[in-house]
Formats: structure tokens, C-alpha cells, sequence
């Protein structure tokens, strides 16, 4: 099944060649040099138009082990070899048509036929120029656009052999050669034209303006510091961008790949290619305006370290910071005493040697811990002394969703409860972490008691959680 490019492509090549070999007969026929050197550049066109039909059936081939980008530059080389050829015809025709200047001129054999088939080739070639050059803008084809122009150029060429005819006619016998001259230099001027754009396309020159137009979609999106380098190049009718952008080293990992994301759409809207290869590199930057405590998580999580509980003082013009760090339970004391100093040596190198810090080593949570739901009864009973519990917090409402399972380590229970959502975090989590207190001093063989606290009405996507071990 040929692609809507092949198909154009094959269309024109049947065109050209019945086109050029009716006005080299007729050319020849008559003695006219323009109306040979007129068809010769429909026959190169012919040729030309033979390799844009394989060159846009290599592009559209994907990727493969040898060609990571694609085979799209086929395009470009087949628009430079039929530059070439169009030099090549120019120079020629020149050539012959000075030195029948020189010689005075010699007028052709009359004829209406040369008319008539300049006339049917005027019409189909504005029709193949029309139809080309709107494919290539659809499929973003070098090689189409080639031949568009060629077959533009024949157009204003066919006037000129007309021209030529009609002075001929007259009894001007110069007037076939300068007709012929006038068509050298239409396929010169095409073939600078053509060169121009296809060595730029192999030398990966940016298109005009896209690289402006993509720089100002990546700054206006959120996250985004600055842009710190862009290329963009297109191989064929495809887009590919280069980009390094920095962005807040704060930023967790699942955010800057979705940042990522957000930018690949953006930029192949912004270029107009759906199918746009755009590769981004991130650089974390630090912040004017970072905050201590945001510095010293970045810090413990580089190093791939929980932490919570952190806090930050300001004694006199020293900050003092106290945090607690949890390492893995069954870890000796010496080595996790190394971990927790390495940690406080990194937090004094960002705020300074003055800085006093402070690490309390917590035990981790075993990661998967065994464990069944405790019998109806035992759950009963947990749920009832923690409504009683509650009482005693003015914060708390309504204990509910009482879970117990039972693991080697102890009970470990889970509750919700409903809270006054005007009250401020800390005030609720205190509450909360005394309730677990409690229920735990009552019930020494609980290992973790976990309570939920939640907006009254609220669902549970918008509640406030708070837990003690």
C-alpha cells in the first residue's frame, strides 16, 4: 500500500516523462534550443522526481540498530543531487545559448504544435506544483518540496520558451536563444535556492524561529528555573530537540519526571509535530529562596535517609537543628552512629561550621511485617477503651474503623477519628499521639497503636493522619 507521498511521487513521475519527451521531439523537430533545453529540464525533473519517489519511501522507514535517527536525511541528499543536476543542465543550456547569440541567432520552423504542448504542460505543471508543494507541507517533505519548486520553475520557464516562439515568429531569430538563455537562468536561480535550504538541513541548522518559539514554552512552565541549553534540528519531516533545563533540587523525582512529561507535550505542540523526539536533562539547582529545614531534607534525602521530627532553632547567631533519623533495626550502634554523623557533618557544610546539630537514632519498621486480624472480641475491646480514652481529648471525636492484627512483635492497632477541622495540625497530632500513648500504657503487649484524624464529614483524601511508634 503506497503512502500519500509515494502516491504524489508516482503521479508526477508519469507526468514529467510524457511531458518531456513530447517537447524534446517537438524541440527537436522544429530547431528550437529553448524548447530542447526547456525539455531537458523537464527530463532532469523526470530523474529528480525518479529519486524523490525513493527517497520518500526510505524516509518513512523507522529507526533501526545503524540509524537511531531515523532515515529521514535521505530527503535532503535526494534534494541535493537534484540541486546538483539542475547546475549541471543550467550551465549547459547558458553555454550554448551565448554562443548562438554570438552567431547571430537562428530562427526555428514555425509551428503551432510547440504552442499547444507548452499550453497542456503549463496546466499540469501548475496543477503537480499546487498538489506537491501542499503534500510536503502536510508530511513535512524536503524531497516533495524539491520537486514542487522544479515544477514551479517550469512554469516560468514554458513563458519564456513562449516568449522565444513568438519573437522567433517575428523574424527575431536571437529570440530562441535568449528564451533559452532566460530558462538557464531560472534553473540557476531555482537551483541556489534549493542548495541553500538543503545544506542547511544537513548541517542541522535550526528552522527559523523554532528554537525562540520553544525556548519561550519551556520557561512559562511551572518548575521550570531556566532554560540552560536547546538545539533543534529536523531529520526529514521530524523534530528533534535537545534541552537542558534546571529545576528546584527540592523537587521530588515523580515530580520532575512528570515536569518532564508536561514539556515533551508542550514543545511538540510548540513545533507542530506530533511525532517530535524530544530528549530533556534536569539539573537540580538550589533555591534563593529555599527554606532550612527544605536544605536539610534535600540533604538526608540525597543520602537516602527517613527523617522526621525536625527542627530548627535560632540561638542568638547560631541555628540549632535536632532531628530524628531511622535506620534499619538490626543495624549495630556503631554503624548507624557513623550514619547519623555523616549526616551532621554534611547539614554543617551547607549552613555552616557554626551550626549545632542534633540526631536521635530511631529503629526503621520492618518493611513486611507478618501478621492476622485479631479475634472480634479483642477488637471490641480496644475500640471501646479507646472511645473511653478519647474523652479525656476535647480534640477528639468519635473513635471509629478499629482495626487489630496480631504479629511476632505485638499487636499493632489502627483507628480513625473525627477532629474540628479549625484546629491546627499541631494541636491535633498532640492530641492523637496522646490518645496512642495512653491505649498503649493500658495495653503494654500493643506494639504500635496508629490513629487517623479526619475533618468531621470529611472523606479520607482530605484528612489529617498522625501516628507515634
Amino acid at each position: 500500500m503506497l503512502s500519500k507521498k509515494e502516491r504524489v511521487a508516482a503521479v508526477s513521475v508519469a507526468a514529467s516523462g510524457t511531458l518531456a519527451c513530447a517537447k524534446f521531439v517537438v524541440g527537436v523537430a522544429i530547431g528550437s534550443l529553448a524548447l530542447i533545453s526547456d525539455a531537458l529540464h523537464s527530463l532532469i525533473d523526470l530523474g529528480a522526481t525518479l529519486v524523490t519517489w525513493y527517497a520518500v519511501r526510505v524516509s518513512d522507514k523507522p529507526p533501526d540498530a545503524s540509524h537511531h535517527y531515523g532515515h529521514g536525511k535521505v530527503e535532503s541528499l535526494a534534494a541535493l543531487a537534484e540541486t546538483a543536476l539542475l547546475f549541471l543542465l543550467a550551465g549547459g543550456v547558458a553555454v550554448e545559448a551565448v554562443q548562438r547569440l554570438l552567431a547571430g541567432g537562428t530562427a526555428p520552423t514555425f509551428s503551432i504544435v510547440p504552442f499547444a504542448v507548452l499550453a497542456i504542460e503549463m496546466a499540469v505543471n501548475a496543477w503537480r506544483a499546487h498538489v506537491l508543494k501542499k503534500t510536503a507541507r502536510e508530511t513535512g517533505s524536503q524531497a516533495l518540496e524539491a520537486d514542487s519548486l522544479h515544477f514551479t520553475s517550469d512554469l516560468y520557464g514554458s513563458v519564456a520558451v513562449i516568449a522565444g516562439l513568438t519573437l522567433s515568429a517575428f523574424g527575431l531569430g536571437w529570440g530562441d536563444a535568449a528564451a533559452a538563455l532566460v530558462v538557464a537562468v531560472i534553473i540557476a536561480l531555482l537551483g541556489m535556492r534549493m542548495s541553500r535550504r538543503t545544506i542547511e538541513a544537513l548541517m542541522d541548522a535550526a528552522p527559523p524561529g523554532v528554537r525562540d518559539r520553544v525556548s519561550r514554552v519551556m520557561s512559562g512552565v511551572s518548575g521550570v528555573v531556566r532554560v540552560e541549553r536547546l538545539r533543534v534540528r529536523t531529520v526529514g519531516p521530524r523534530h528533534f530537540v535537545d534541552a537542558a533545563i534546571a529545576v528546584p533540587r527540592t523537587l521530588p523525582l515523580d515530580r520532575v519526571a512528570a515536569l518532564k512529561g508536561v514539556l515533551q507535550d508542550a514543545i511538540a505542540a510548540a513545533v507542530g509535530d506530533a511525532d517530535a523526539d524530544v530528549t530533556i536533562t534536569t539539573t537540580p539547582v538550589a533555591l534563593d529562596d529555599e527554606s532550612v529545614q527544605e536544605r536539610i531534607m534535600v540533604i538526608a534525602r540525597n543520602r537516602g535517609l527517613a527523617v522526621h521530627h525536625l527542627t530548627v532553632q535560632a540561638i542568638g547567631d547560631k541555628l540549632a537543628v535536632a532531628l530524628d533519623i531511622e535506620v534499619d533495626a538490626d543495624m549495630p550502634m556503631g554503624a548507624a552512629h557513623e550514619i547519623a554523623s555523616g549526616l551532621e557533618d554534611a547539614v554543617a557544610a551547607e549552613l555552616g561550621p557554626d551550626v549545632e546539630v542534633e540526631t536521635h537514632i530511631e529503629p526503621l519498621q520492618a518493611p513486611h511485617l507478618p501478621g492476622r486480624e485479631a479475634a472480634p472480641d479483642r477488637v471490641a475491646a480496644l475500640a471501646r477503651a479507646l472511645s473511653e480514652l478519647a474523652r479525656s481529648q476535647p480534640a477528639l471525636r468519635n473513635v471509629h474503623d478499629v482495626r487489630v492484627r496480631e504479629t511476632p512483635e505485638g499487636e499493632i492497632v489502627v483507628f480513625h477519628c473525627h477532629i474540628d477541622p479549625a484546629r491546627s495540625v499541631i494541636d491535633v497530632h498532640e492530641s492523637v499521639d496522646e490518645l496512642e500513648r495512653d491505649l498503649r500504657r493500658r495495653y503494654p503487649e500493643i506494639r504500635r497503636a496508629i490513629g487517623h484524624a479526619e475533618p468531621r464529614g470529611a472523606d479520607a483524601s482530605l484528612a489529617v493522619g498522625a501516628s507515634a511508634g
